[in-house]
């Protein structure tokens, strides 16, 4: 005589099993949909822009004018003239930037913070005159325009 013990105990635990696993996937796709920030395969043509008014305003040697038309963040992190010699000394040490690759765009709407309102953050693969290196700007719009907040590169001819 045979018993169906162990086949009922198996389909059961394989039923809980899928429904678990339902659970798992119906929580990530809400989590994922809730989230605040979304990469883009694409990025507006305003921050493109803003990103090579930038570029090439620190290759003419206007950091003033970088300063002065970032927004109240950057003012707020540095002063006219730390803002000056941190442009200036990427400028000597890498020179003028020779192409640029996208590595990530996100675009987020924060509630709170520092960054509170619409940021576009975007890296790029740099390579510049004398070396490459990994670049970050972190724009917030500010009256419907994009305005930098924040910059970082990370390159190993900085050191």
């Amino acid at each position: 005589m045979r018993s169906d013990c162990g086949s009922a105990g198996s389909r059961r635990a394989r039923a809980r099993f899928q429904w678990l696993l339902t659970l798992l996937l119906a929580a990530s796709s809400l989590l994922s949909a809730c989230g605040l920030k979304t990469e883009r395969r694409q990025m507006p043509a305003e921050i493109d822009e803003a990103v090579a008014s930038i570029t090439a305003d620190i290759a003419a040697g206007r950091y003033d004018k970088v300063y002065n038309e970032a927004s109240e963040l950057w003012r707020q992190d540095s002063s006219l003239e730390q803002s000056t010699v941190l442009l200036k000394t990427l400028n000597e040490k890498l020179g003028t930037v020779n192409h640029r690759t996208v590595h990530t765009a996100i675009e987020q709407e924060n509630s709170g913070g520092d960054l509170k309102g619409r940021v576009f953050i975007v890296t790029y693969r740099t390579t510049f005159d004398r070396g490459e290196g990994m670049e970050s700007f972190t724009f917030v719009e500010r009256n419907r325009q994009w305005l930098l907040a924040r910059y970082r590169i990370s390159s190993t001819e900085l050191k």
